[in-house]
């Protein structure tokens, strides 16, 4: 690359096209011999062009304005020419010409960055992930034709004034499916998204501040419900003729003796169940979402469930342990059982995992490392969330330290009454 370039600005009136004795106005840009010309959008009076001087003859009020002009585009254009120098690129009179109209300047717009997240990140998130993505993707361009009255933004105008409206969009937004509004930490995870994706910008350089640097996160703390011991075991005595119904109770059943979600059980085969360390059998499988490995010994109701469902045509037509079922059944027959089974709780299927969590593991002293690894958890801090919750334990233990004290209280007096006597 040349390191030195000759280099000129010239203002001239083009005078082979005179109107009304009126010429248009032009600068002529010469990088190494090769010039351009820019129109300046102005007419100047051809009588009081000084043609040696580049500028308007006289001192009126209107000569004064356009020679100032003039003064500023010369200067705007040298300051163009130092641009390319200073970011080390290439210097051509019209590699000037963009840098002083703006033409070299490419504005990525929101819909950009969504095409672009979407394309590299396909192949890196589980498809569940990438549909919450799209989402919140579907809300932002509903908020943009709200707020600003058209299609699509220039990342530029992304700004912590952006984030608020979006954050108060999701937050008043009605639904057309159903009448609850969007939830707090629902309205918090599609910022965190759009957050992602403005990160994702600023490290390419397609935007040059972070929109998110004074903006918190408020997500609201939500206790981790699950079944007591006596609804599970209310649960597990269901009985129904109604064959789906049996079904879905021995696949949630299933879920809170292993802690294996839906999507995950949905997949078993028998290619999972092999000998552990132990010499029993072990469900070995990945958990979807996270891909991470899990290993999980077959407890006996577990067990017991899978041989139930051996020898079923369903599960056998398509080499999975148990028969298929959409998600979306499952919680709506689940509802139907819970009424059946007088669970005041919301019953969903995730609920079972919540249950394997507790009342299957740390409530029968399991400790919370072990579970964190049978669940698939990468930090232990989301195992940890469950522990907080178990108030049944901590009542049980307080209890039996309670009977130990007294124990020890009452040998204490015998004691003391038979050295007394």
């Amino acid at each position: 690359m040349k390191t030195s370039n000759t280099f000129s600005i010239l203002i001239w009136i083009n005078t082979s096209r005179v109107k009304d004795n009126q010429a248009k106005l032009f600068a002529r840009v010469t990088v190494n011999q090769k010039r351009v010309n820019i129109s300046l959008k102005k007419n100047v009076d051809v009588s009081t062009w000084d043609k040696h001087k580049s500028k308007l003859k006289g001192n009126t009020q209107k000569a004064r304005a356009t020679n100032n002009y003039i003064e500023q585009v010369k200067a705007k254009l040298f300051q163009s020419y130092q641009n390319l120098r200073l970011e080390d690129k290439l210097i051509t009179a019209q590699a000037i010409k963009s840098n002083f109209l703006g033409e070299d300047e490419v504005y990525k717009s929101l819909e950009d960055l969504i095409t672009y997240h979407n394309e590299k990140m396909a192949c890196k998130l589980h498809k569940d992930t990438m549909r919450h993505y799209k989402s919140s993707q579907n809300y932002l361009r509903k908020f943009i034709k709200k707020e600003f009255k058209t299609n699509d933004v220039y990342l530029k105008d992304l700004n912590y004034s952006f984030v608020i409206g979006f954050e108060d969009f999701l937050r008043s937004y009605q639904p057309t499916d159903h009448q609850r509004k969007i939830g707090n930490n629902t309205v918090m995870k599609h910022i965190q998204r759009l957050r992602k994706m403005g990160t994702m910008a600023f490290k390419m350089e397609w935007i040059v501040r972070d929109p998110f640097v004074k903006f918190k996160s408020s997500f609201i703390k939500n206790e981790r419900e699950f079944l007591s011991e006596e609804d599970l075991q209310t649960l597990e005595e269901f009985t129904s003729t109604i064959k789906r119904l049996e079904l879905v109770r021995d696949l949630f059943v299933f879920s809170c003796y292993t802690g294996i979600a839906y999507i995950d059980i949905m997949q078993l085969t028998t290619n999972n169940i092999s000998k552990g360390i132990d010499g029993n059998l072990w469900i070995i499988t990945k958990r979807q979402k996270t891909n991470t490995p899990v290993k999980i010994p077959l407890l006996d109701k577990a067990k017991m469930l899978i041989d139930k469902y051996a020898n079923s045509i369903r599960a056998n037509a398509n080499g999975t342990l148990f028969p298929q079922f959409s998600n979306q059944k499952i919680n709506s027959y689940l509802k139907e059982i819970a009424v059946w089974c007088e669970i005041k709780k919301n019953l969903t299927f995730h609920m079972a995992r919540h249950t394997f969590a507790t009342t299957i593991t740390l409530s029968n002293g399991v400790p919370i490392e072990t579970v964190s690894k049978l669940l698939g958890h990468t930090k232990l801090a989301t195992t940890q969330i469950y522990a907080r919750v178990i108030e049944r334990k901590v009542s049980e233990d307080m209890n039996s330290l309670r009977n130990l004290l007294e124990q020890k209280s009452i040998e204490k007096n015998k004691n003391i009454r038979k050295s007394s006597s």
